[in-house]
């Protein structure tokens, strides 16, 4: 069965005004245009197009609500959500915790009496919260994992070097965080116990931290000066980050902590991936993100909303780790699967069929089939981000148009993929092959 489904884009206001409009071809209404959320997340379930389809129900959540044998088959509910994401500023540092610690974490709060809409509350759920998101658009900018501790002190010492050659170097604001990056090498700490010391030191904040957060960007200003640009290679994005990050959120100790993370830019095709425990925040770009549906999320600075210190500690993962890009498997011309591993929850497909393909710019760009299929391993959502794309099943079909998406019931086993176009689609499972 297909089912079609619209949405209305989230107006945060981070999210930018023209970027889905111009990818979806739909209306730009002058607002923010952040997030696309295509899925039954009772936050923005996806209407339904015509209800007849579904038995009065208005949208996915109440369908699946009402029918769950036959909206999502076995599984009960729909363990994903799909959003296009365009952001235009950066958005708040985050992480999300494991199955175990969600599970933990919202039976702690719910036996302590903590209401489900309190702005302190942690856990919304029992679930984890895994995520990818590909760039749709070239030049996707995000923070994510910790960087190599080497590469923290060398951007730290580049940052007092430079002072210094201005006027006097001021040991009393870069102090503390030299000490807690330096004297750990004679005591025998370990790179992940050296950056919680320093994350905590930051977030706890207090008149040192304010002033040092205060004067290292006034110390990045100078160093992005031309005349210092043979000495901040390769870290000139990292430093560019900071004064960024100081016009959206002057002051917060996150601007400090965006020099401990890899700081990514990706272009259109590729992806990341974010486990729980890995902070990260994304800087701007266009992209198609898929994740678990869940609303657990620990904030770390960049964000005026709560930030619980001492449960983001204990639920970050601080060991350093390269720039977790999620390569995709390209089974078939025109396929390209983005599958974590370990994460049973979704996967995420793009399928270019014919000439209006909408092909990445970059060296990631897929190759093009006239025919892909793939079978379904529970109920799926397919968007199309250009041209007409027409998907069959075993009962049924629909052809996408670019901006539409549709609902997909686990009956359909088998889809194909003709026409001229590409559309993602999202599953808990898609293995595939092409059709001869």
């Amino acid at each position: 069965m297909f089912v079609q489904i619209v949405n209305t884009p989230r107006d945060y206001a981070w999210g930018s005004t023209t970027a889905i409009p111009q990818l979806l071809g739909t209306e730009e209404t002058g607002e923010p245009q952040a997030e696309l959320w295509l899925g039954a997340h009772p936050g923005s379930p996806s209407r339904i197009v015509d209800p007849s389809q579904t038995g009065g129900a208005p949208d996915l959540a109440a369908w699946i609500a009402a029918d769950p044998a036959r909206s999502v088959g076995e599984k009960g509910s729909l363990p994903f959500l799909l959003k296009v994401l365009a952001a235009a500023h950066p958005l708040s540092l985050q992480a999300h915790p494991t199955l175990e610690r969600a599970r933990e974490g919202f039976a702690r709060e719910n036996a302590a009496g903590v209401p489900l809409d309190s702005p302190s509350r942690n856990y919304k759920d029992a679930l984890h919260k895994p995520e990818i998101i590909v760039a749709l658009r070239d030049g996707y900018e995000a923070l994510c994992g910790f960087r190599p501790l080497a590469e923290v002190r060398e951007i730290v010492n580049l940052l007092v070097t430079i002072d210094a050659s201005q006027t006097a170097p001021r040991w009393e604001l870069y102090g503390p965080i030299v000490h807690l990056l330096e004297d750990s090498e004679t005591e025998g700490e370990t790179d992940a116990q050296v950056l919680s010391s320093v994350v905590a030191w930051l977030l706890e904040g207090g008149e040192e931290v304010s002033a040092l957060v205060a004067h290292l960007v006034r110390t990045t200003e100078k160093a992005l000066h031309p005349a210092h640009a043979h000495m901040t290679d390769p870290y000139t994005p990292s430093l560019e980050t900071v004064v960024l990050l100081n016009e959206e959120y002057p002051g917060d100790p996150g601007i400090v902590i965006s020099l401990l993370l890899n700081r990514v830019t990706l272009d259109a095709g590729q992806a990341l991936f974010l486990p729980a425990g890995n902070i990260h925040a994304y800087l701007r770009g266009l992209g198609v993100e898929l994740m678990s549906a869940s609303d657990n999320v620990l904030r770390g600075g960049l964000t005026p909303k709560h930030v619980d210190v001492p449960e983001l500690l204990e639920v970050l993962d601080f060991d350093t780790m390269p720039v977790p890009y999620l390569v995709p498997a390209r089974p078939v011309p025109g396929l390209a699967v983005y599958k974590p591993a370990g994460v049973p929850d979704f996967e995420l497909a793009r399928i270019d069929v014919g000439e209006d393909a909408v092909l990445p710019s970059s060296t990631a760009a897929p190759t093009v089939a006239s025919r892909v299929s793939l079978a379904l391993q529970g109920a799926a959502i397919v968007l199309c981000i250009g041209g007409r794309v027409t998907v069959a099943g075993a009962a049924g079909s629909f052809e996408l148009a670019r901006g539409e998406s549709v609902f997909v019931t686990p009956e359909e086993g088998e889809l194909a993929f003709t026409g001229a176009g590409t559309v993602f689609l999202a599953a808990p499972g898609a293995p595939a092959h092409e059709l001869p």
